[in-house]
């Protein structure tokens, strides 16, 4: 069967620039168990509706069984004149059984084929990388669960802003990456529908049963419109764009991690597993992974933005620019799964240095706006305190010192309703304490906060345990 799929119509050989230059099976090569699949259910369904006898069913999924083995033993061969991994597949099992592989290829296309198992292969791997995700969420709660207590400086505009708790800190990229994972569940809802029996464009004209096959492989629908069902790839780059806002908050915590190493904060120490050194300063210690997780962001963004630009002046339905998209998208979940990997890793091995993290925070007047709460609380206006505050701070400024280190006499000669409780307001841990809003960094609600997300990941199940594994 090594003949082309179409060479009943043509007269000449295809030239062998374009076999290379059309082939994609380097590319597509790892769809062959989703092919195999998707081929076996559409075999049960022909023998279902008596297209083909069971006989020929059990010989045509026998012989995909050992062509799927074949592959993972790497005992397969690859050719760039089958073009792609379906070919490949159809080729070797007329190779196995004989003509009954033709057969196969009954009341279906290319077309379809391949969304199914591009469907098939996303559904599965954004299982895993919901998964992942929540693995990595475990290790930030319980990381932030382990620095509690310790209080760090918040900042606005990279400047010293607030002092907040480490763990609060932390659990607001808990927040972030388990946005990112209902992102994830929520493009899995709309990839979980099966393009099967769509044929080429129009449908078939064999009495198929799509929603057998749905069924056969877990889908929890099929698709309403034939056209639609193989011109689509909005499961596709609703993934991809799922995963861009995922490597922006990797990217925003890499880029912390980078500042925090560094001498100028020394909030943290990576861990020498996690790091590397240079090639001719021999006292340097480089944040590399955080550095590579951080460029690796853009790669997930050109991803996206490739797609998109193939994807959006195509006219219904297929269309042969469609193979380009597998490379953004095989390259956005390898890149994905590799930096929650590295990230879950290495988190729970960085060193904060909560003594050097703890004396910053009280250092810039950061118990400034304590300060004006203070005096709304005596009476006075909140804009009228600001001010105050502010010719407070710019005195401490040029005496060198910081609010709370400022005389009693020095406080009143600002407001006369200033007394000596002021000195307790503007303590670290009552800063810190006082914020007891809903989501607000004091211990207790950070405490509850944590608390919350142990019971939220404890409940969580993972997409698709109703039904068959894809």
């Amino acid at each position: 069967m090594s003949a082309k799929l179409w060479d009943g119509r043509f007269a000449a050989p295809t030239d062998k620039v374009v076999e290379k230059f059309t082939s994609s099976i380097d590319i597509d090569r790892r769809l062959y168990r989703h092919d195999i699949e998707g081929s076996t259910a559409h075999c049960r369904m022909l023998a279902k509706v008596g297209i083909i006898s069971t006989e020929e069913m059990n010989t045509l999924v026998s012989g995909l069984a050992t062509i799927g083995q074949e592959i993972e033993d790497g005992k397969f061969v690859y050719d760039d004149r089958l073009e792609d991994i379906h070919m490949h597949i159809e080729d070797r099992l007329g190779q196995l059984v004989g003509p009954v592989a033709r057969k196969l290829h009954t009341a279906r296309s290319r077309n379809d084929q391949v969304a199914l198992d591009t469907r098939l292969y996303l559904r599965a791997q954004t299982d895993m990388v919901i998964a992942m995700l929540k693995g990595l969420r475990e290790v930030l709660v319980e990381t932030a669960h382990a620095q509690l207590g310790h209080i760090m400086p918040g900042y606005t505009h990279l400047q010293r802003a607030q002092p907040v708790l480490l763990s609060h800190h932390l659990m607001a990229y808990y927040e972030m990456f388990t946005r990112d994972s209902g992102r994830f569940a929520d493009a899995r809802v709309r990839m979980d529908i099966s393009p099967l029996g769509a044929a080429a464009l129009a449908g078939t004209t064999f009495p198929i049963d799509r929603a057998y096959t749905a069924e056969l492989l877990g889908f929890s629908e099929i698709a309403a419109n034939s056209m639609d069902a193989v011109a689509d790839r909005d499961f596709m780059l609703e993934f991809l764009a799922a995963a861009s806002i995922t490597m922006v908050h990797f990217s925003r915590l890499a880029e912390e991690l980078i500042m925090w190493s560094s001498k100028e904060f020394g909030f943290i120490e990576l861990p020498d597993a996690f790091a590397t050194g240079s090639s001719i300063m021999p006292q340097k210690k480089n944040p590399d992974i955080p550095e590579l997780v951080r460029g690796k962001t853009g790669r997930v963004f050109g991803d996206l933005v490739a797609l998109l630009t193939t994807m959006k002046s195509l006219s219904l339905t297929y269309n042969r620019d469609m193979q380009e998209d597998k490379t953004p998208l095989f390259s956005t979940v390898d890149t994905v799964k590799a930096v929650i990997e590295v990230v879950t890793r290495m988190l729970p091995h960085i060193r904060f240095n909560t003594a050097t993290m703890r004396h910053e925070s009280g250092t810039g007047f950061l118990n400034a706006t304590d300060m004006a709460d203070y005096l709304v609380g005596q009476g006075m206006a909140f804009r009228e305190a600001h001010g105050v505050v502010g010719r407070a701070v710019a005195h401490a400024l040029a005496q060198g010192k910081e609010l709370h280190e400022l005389p009693l006499e020095e406080m009143q000669a600002f407001a006369e309703v200033i007394d000596a409780d002021l000195y307790e307001a503007l303590k670290l841990e009552r800063v810190v304490d006082r914020r007891t809003s809903a989501g607000g960094t004091a211990a207790a609600c950070v405490r509850a906060a944590i608390a919350k997300a142990r019971e939220d990941l404890a409940g969580e199940s993972q997409p698709g345990q109703e039904g068959p594994a894809s």
